[in-house]
Formats: structure tokens, sequence, C-alpha cells
């Protein structure tokens, strides 16, 4: 299915520059665009890929249009975040192209009496829902997922194949959740006597707000006494862990590998690197940034960016600490022969040649 380019610029805004009657196929990277597709500038350094792309139209930003913009071969729809509107007009593109789900409970679906699931959803092959959950206005659950006693799943959400959502835990509107998560797992909670591990009961939940999306084989435990909070917008990327008790600011965002320990509390519209690890029972500011691979050993109270492993600091004095540690090497050197002349001239021998 094709769309005017004029329609694409009523549906989601920006400026445009050319001819609005263009038919547009679906969206392509600069170099592999061609005269039915779409496509966007994002990052400066492909500038010179814009003038020489074949694309029918490009979305670029206020400056690249004033820049290098009559310069392009086709149209421009000009915009204050390109890559914003680009991820919106992909979004319209694939909902074009998606063959419709029929709504309905597959025949080897395991579906309890008493669960609640809304005609307009869908139930996969081999899904089991237990005794009193419920599944909003369209949603989606994949084959093999499994829904647990007393879990909610909200309307137009999809859990992809093989997600377990355990016993009495909720999902909001809107959410996606990848194949191979884990929601509503006991937490590591156990006490020690006598070097014998006693079993605490993890009796929480998990609770997850709306428009969250999580990655494939991620896990996020069910809180010990209180719940475990996924606030609204959140994005996980795959193979994340999120301990018992923690709770997540709305917007934040983790990639991937990225652990979290029990009862940390992080703030709104932070965002985590790939492998970024959070001790337990720390408090995170909104609008923390930390970079990839970094430990946070200590709560943040102060909006920034962090990074390191040892010690954690803002990004600048983290950068300043480590070029000083790349010149130790030849900073030793100059201190030991400067030891050696301070030796020199202080010797004894010095002292009685001066008499």
């Amino acid at each position: 299915m094709t769309t005017q380019l004029g329609e694409l610029v009523e549906r989601f805004g920006g400026r445009l520059v050319g001819n609005p009657n263009i038919e547009i196929l679906g969206i392509a990277p600069l170099t592999e665009a061609a005269a039915t597709h779409i496509t966007f500038l994002s990052n400066p350094k492909f500038r010179e890929q814009a003038l020489q792309s074949q694309a029918a139209a490009i979305i670029l930003s206020v400056a690249d249009e004033e820049l290098m913009g009559a310069g392009c071969q086709g149209a421009r729809i000009v915009t204050n975040n390109p890559y914003a509107y680009f991820a919106r007009a992909a979004q319209f593109f694939s909902a074009l192209q998606q063959i419709p789900v029929i709504p309905g409970i597959h025949p080897s679906a395991s579906v309890d009496p008493t669960a609640h699931i809304a005609d307009s959803a869908t139930i996969g092959a081999h899904v089991t829902v237990e005794a009193n959950a419920v599944i909003g206005e369209h949603a989606m659950i994949d084959a093999g997922c499994f829904i647990g006693r007393s879990a909610c799943i909200g309307a137009n959400t999809h859990l992809f194949a093989n997600v377990t959502f355990h016993a009495q835990c909720e999902m909001g509107e809107r959410g996606i959740i990848h194949s191979g998560a884990v929601i509503g797992s006991d937490g590591f909670g156990f006490a020690n006597e006598n070097g014998v591990w006693i079993k605490i009961p993890q009796t929480g939940r998990v609770m997850i707000a709306d428009d969250v999306e999580i990655g494939a084989n991620t896990s996020i435990d069910r809180g010990a006494l209180a719940d475990t909070v996924i606030e609204n917008g959140v994005k996980l990327d795959n193979q994340i862990q999120i301990a018992h008790n923690c709770h997540i600011g709305a917007h934040t965002a983790m990639a991937g590998c990225v652990g979290v320990a029990g009862s940390a509390h992080i703030g709104k519209n932070c965002t985590f690197g790939g492998a970024a690890m959070v001790l337990g029972h720390l408090t995170i500011a909104d609008n923390v940034h930390i970079s990839s691979g970094s430990m946070v050993s200590r709560s943040i109270s102060e909006a920034g960016h962090y990074t390191g492993f040892y010690p954690l600091a803002k990004n600048a004095e983290w950068e300043k600490s480590a070029a000083i540690v790349r010149n130790l090497a030849s900073m030793r050197e100059k201190i030991r022969a400067l030891e050696k002349i301070v030796k020199t001239l202080t010797s004894p021998n010095i002292e009685k040649n001066n008499e």
C-alpha cells in the first residue's frame, strides 16, 4: 500500500518542500532508498549520502535544510527532530504491512473458566491462562505464553511467544514483552542461619504501567513484601535483570545486560548503557545518564552524565582522571628522575663541598 507525501505531513506535521502528491511505498536508509521511499537524515556526518540519495523525499532538520536541502534530489520534510519523525513514519508504514490478526482463542490453548478474556483479544497456540487472569481488549498473547493466576494484561498489549507472566502481576496498556522474558519470578531473598540459607517468601507483585517495552530474556522479579514497580514508558532491552522491590521511573531506558540489584529506586528519564550495574538500596535522581559498563556503587542525587567503575564520577571529571591515568607511567619516570636530583643536591657530600 502506498500513501501520498502530503498525507504523511498532515498526519505527523513538519514543513513540506516539494510535491505533496508523490506516492510513498515505505521508508529506507539513505543509501538504499529508491524513488518510492522516504528516508531521513539525523546525523550531519551523512550529509553527502543524503545528497546522493535516490529517495522520493528526505526527512531532515531545519539546519540541514538551510545548509544543503536545495542540493537534494527529492522533496524534503523539515522538522525539529528528524529521528523521532522517522520513528513515527516507520510505525505508520509497518502498520500498513502487517497481516490482520483474527481475534479469538486457539483450540490448543488452556484457559481457565474463571479467566476473563476480551472478545477482541487474541490467544495463540498452547497458551496457558490460569484462574482469574484478565486479558484486555485487543491484547495479543502469542504461542506458548503462560499467564498466571489473577494476572492482568492491559488493552493493546502484545506478549510475543514464550513469555512467562506470573501470578498477580499486572501490565498496563500498549505494552510489549518479547520472547523469553520472565515477569514475576521470585526475588533473590534468603536469610543465613549457621551457614544455611533460609528462603524468604516473595509475596509482592510486579506492577508495570502503560507503554512499557521489555526485551527478550529480561527478568523482573516480584517484590519480597511490597511490589516491584515499572512506571509509564520505560524501555528495557534484552537480558536485563531487575531485582525485587526495585522502582524504575517513567521513561527511563536501559540497554542490554544492565543489572539492577534489589530495592534500588531509579528516577524518571534516566538512561543506562549496556552492562551498567546498580547496587541495591540506592536512589538515583531523575535525568541521570550512566555510561556503558559503569558500576553505580552509591546513590546519585544530582542529574548528569556519570561514568566509571572506580570511582563513579561525573563524566567530565572521569575523562580528566582517565587522561591522568594514561600518563602515569611517564609521570612516574619523571618523579623518579626528580627524586634522584633532589637526593644528589641534598646529600652530605654536597654539603661538605659547600663548606
